[in-house]
């Protein structure tokens, strides 16, 4: 019976000696792709645009304040369909630049940029998943 034993714990060893490593984990990485850049002085609509995943990120920047704190810049995602407010994204005073993510729906949307007393530019980016392998 002993011989046996050793016989298949020496195959079991075997067996796990030749298994395929397994594949590395993955993380969610994000993938950003490019909807659309505004920049002016004053108000605009943008066009209409769809949204395939709700995700988005907006970078903004305002510049050449007229008087020190009048400037303002208010960003709004409105809905492609009726036109109300979904997401208010950017509402700001004086100069400055940052980003913003936000997320809502799958859906079609248009920008409303409102200002006042500054120039702007305003960047649209739309969140795509990836994943990445992670390697030791």
């Amino acid at each position: 019976m002993k011989p046996v034993l050793a016989v298949t714990g020496a195959a079991l060893v075997s067996l796990v000696a030749c298994r395929k490593p397994s594949p590395p984990p993955q993380q969610d990485i994000a993938v950003w792709k490019p909807v659309g850049s505004w920049s002016g002085r004053g108000s605009l609509q943008t066009e209409s645009f769809t949204s395939d995943t709700g995700g988005f990120r907006v970078r903004w920047e305002t510049r050449n304040e007229t008087a020190p704190g009048a400037g303002t810049l208010r960003v709004t995602f409105r809905s492609g369909d009726s036109g109300r407010p979904i997401i208010e994204a950017v509402d700001v005073r004086g100069v400055g630049h940052d980003e913003e993510e936000v997320a809502d729906n799958v859906r079609w949307y248009y920008l409303t940029i409102e200002s006042a007393n500054v120039d702007w530019t305003v960047s649209v980016d739309e969140r795509l998943h990836g994943l990445k392998g992670i390697r030791d």
